[in-house]
């Protein structure tokens, strides 16, 4: 396999010969450069939104831990609050899922369930599912270093 440049023409063989102008070669060429320039910023981009979802999910166990804390010290829940931890849970899971963060996504869409209606999970299940605040918190930041090590 051999390309062969002639004043007009570039030959690619392998086999059989095709003659493409060199004009049509110089084209491809810099739609592929173009290309793979595109697809490095598309990686690029996607690491980006990866690493603010997994900081995201880091922050909601945080703020979801402050809140236990006040119910243990003042021994009563808050809806309001809970309402937003489930959204907040949820959105995430949306978030990780569309960044194919397949089985983070699944705890977090399991904690916004769980948040909007604590009976709706039984117990043995939420073990099974693994999704306690720390479970949780250390799968996002093993990936947080995934993402780093690969930059």
């Amino acid at each position: 396999m051999y390309l062969r440049a002639d004043e007009d023409y570039i030959t690619y063989t392998d086999r059989m010969v095709i003659e493409v102008p060199q004009s049509t070669w110089l084209t491809l060429f810099t739609h592929l450069k173009k290309w793979a320039i595109n697809l490095r910023r598309a990686n690029l981009s996607r690491k980006a939104e990866s690493t603010e979802a997994l900081k995201d999910v880091v922050r909601a166990v945080r703020k979801t831990a402050v809140y236990l804390r006040q119910i243990k010290r003042r021994g009563e829940r808050a809806e309001e609050k809970e309402e937003e931890l489930s959204l907040l849970w949820t959105n995430l899971g949306f978030k990780l899922d569309e960044l194919k963060l397949a089985s983070l996504a699944r705890k977090c869409q399991i904690s916004g369930k769980h948040w909007s209606d604590p009976a709706h999970y039984s117990q043995e299940f939420l073990q099974k599912a693994d999704v306690s605040l720390e479970s949780i918190e250390k799968l996002a930041l093993s990936l947080l270093q995934e993402i780093r090590k690969k930059t």
